[in-house]
């Protein structure tokens, strides 16, 4: 009897369109393809053949990292984002700051028994 090994996490399986590649990497590979591949071709007269194949995977390379890297499940902008908002929008120092809440209570004591006495005052 054949068997198939199943994966027990069935959250991380994801779902593939075309040559076994996911939505998102085919768009990804896509938008690669439209700007790299012209670039190429507009270049290689000028530049040169090698310079512009270095060219064509200098442009390319951003596209296949948004399509391929994924860590502990977020893509590769989720993680870019979050590192980004932690190291430079973020203050360095975060104070750990407390809220009294006995402090609002004796304000608010002290602020009856002001009342109080206004109120003894005008007897």
């Amino acid at each position: 009897m054949p068997y198939v090994q199943m994966p027990k996490d069935l959250t991380k399986v994801k779902t593939k369109v075309a040559f076994n590649l996911t939505k998102r990497q085919i768009i990804c590979f896509g938008l690669a393809a439209v700007c790299a591949v012209p670039t190429y071709f507009l270049t290689r007269e000028t530049i040169g053949n090698m310079a512009a194949m270095l060219l064509l995977i200098v442009i390319a390379m951003p596209f296949f990292l948004l399509a391929m890297y994924e860590k502990n499940g977020l893509p590769f902008e989720k993680i870019a984002k979050a590192v980004i908002k932690s190291r430079f929008l973020r203050p360095k120092v975060r104070p750990y700051k407390t809220e009294n809440v006995y402090e609002y209570a004796e304000k608010q004591y002290d602020l009856e028994k002001e009342v109080k006495a206004i109120i003894n005052e005008d007897r």
